[in-house]
């Protein structure tokens, strides 16, 4: 009999060892908590042939991260490739190797097909949901979960990171009050799920409720504060509430600390560095030396043309370093993506290459062209992927630019529009 993962899924080529060291894992991947890749490579170490142990460890490290780690994805792609496995190891296999391709959309389409054939691969689920924020697909954030939430209860292992999930996919489809209770409920079962924590967190975000976000980050669930994979990401949204708050001390200080103090080079960390510069910079509370620091950070990177969502972030700090040379490096590269093949270029074209010309054309003063640029895409800016909340700088800064450009008509609606959408 072969070792099977912890809903009694086969896992091809695992020892009894292996196979342990990947059901921990994968605890730990669903909860974006501890150290997971350590426990994989010991179970690709003990046994090579492990297929899913390669496919976790890819699906891990291909995307938002450094240019090196991104190789080591690429590396366990090609470990697992023509290892033999069973049709839904396959499957993990053959999304992972979309992934490395950039091919988000058939990576996340393979992954509703493992998914609907087997609702309890925990897996699958969670691999599949990143590819549909990475395409800002927020249907299918929700609905690839809810198919397979009647295969899971509070009996079933892990059944927090569903929850989890549900509630994320939830929040994206203005379902607030159910995310937020599914959110909450994840959190009670596994407090140190970032995840979940992350989705109630949206919610308050969206709902306009800053002090209950400090609340809910600091003070009623502080577990996901140590250790975390989602750590970055989480203290943003903290210093969104407190920025909502006018504290802008305390943003100032989150930056300067678990945010950006690292010098982390991961991208996921740099553009939530930059989203949380840019707004400050809106606030009229940025100064030049941080966003020169995060400009450097983004030049050692390199890489543009390869992400259109990375790609409007990084701009964002070229423009606030006020490095033109590179900004139009960067502007290079979006024209080159947009006119290639594969999601990207869709991405860069429909959305990123527009907001980054914006981003240019306000700081050098167009504002009005600013205006226009953005007004033509924010219906649209979810197909470049990410959140409604990461997603509202694009709103924030065109009620700038239409400050900036005396169309104070167009500034009052949009402030009145913002007004009513967060009740």
């Amino acid at each position: 009999m072969p070792e099977t993962d912890a809903a009694g899924l086969p896992l091809t080529g695992a020892s009894p060892r292996a196979a342990a060291d990947y059901r921990q894992a994968v605890s730990l991947y669903h909860s974006l908590h501890g150290a997971p890749l350590p426990l994989l490579e010991a179970a690709i170490a003990d046994s090579p042939a492990f297929v899913m142990a390669h496919v976790l460890k890819a699906d891990m490290l291909l995307v938002g991260t450094s240019p090196e780690v991104t190789a080591m994805g690429l590396a366990a792609v090609d470990a697992a490739r023509d290892l033999p496995a069973t049709d839904r190891e396959t499957g993990h296999a053959a999304a992972a190797a979309h992934m490395a391709a950039g091919r988000f959309a058939a990576a996340g389409r393979v992954l509703e097909d493992v998914s609907i054939a087997h609702p309890r691969d925990g897996v699958a689920l969670q691999a599949g949901q990143l590819m549909d924020f990475l395409l800002g697909d927020s249907r299918m954030l929700r609905d690839r979960i809810a198919r397979a939430l009647p295969a899971w209860s509070p009996q079933t292992p892990d059944y927090h990171a569903v929850l989890g999930m549900h509630a994320f996919g939830l929040e994206e489809t203005g379902h607030y009050a159910r995310a937020e209770a599914a959110g909450r409920e994840a959190v009670a079962l596994e407090p140190r799920n970032a995840w979940a924590q992350h989705a109630v967190a949206h919610v308050l975000e969206m709902q306009d409720r800053r002090a209950d976000g400090v609340a809910w980050m600091r003070k009623e669930n502080a577990a996901w504060q140590r250790d975390s994979l989602f750590g970055v990401h989480n203290w943003w949204h903290l210093a969104l509430f407190h920025l909502g708050l006018g504290e802008t001390d305390e943003v100032l200080a989150l930056y300067d600390g678990p945010i950006a103090g690292d010098g982390s080079d991961m991208a996921f960390d740099l553009l939530d560095a930059a989203a949380l510069l840019w707004r400050l910079k809106l606030e009229g509370a940025a100064t030049e030396d941080r966003f020169s620091k995060l400009a450097d950070a983004y030049e050692r990177k390199a890489g543009y043309g390869l992400s259109a969502f990375d790609d409007a972030h990084a701009m964002m700090a070229f423009v606030g370093a006020g490095r033109e040379a590179a900004a139009r490096d960067l502007l290079a590269a979006l024209e080159a993506a947009a006119s290639g093949e594969g999601d990207n270029a869709m991405m860069s074209a429909d959305v990123g290459l527009p907001v980054a010309r914006a981003l240019l054309a306000f700081e050098q003063g167009r504002a009005g062209e600013a205006c226009d640029l953005l007004r033509a895409v924010r219906s649209r800016a979810h197909r470049f992927g990410g959140s409604h909340a990461q997603r509202d700088v694009i709103d924030l800064t065109l009620i700038a630019a239409a400050q900036a450009a005396g169309e104070s008509s167009l500034e009052r609606a949009l402030v009145a529009e913002r007004a009513a959408m967060r009740g």
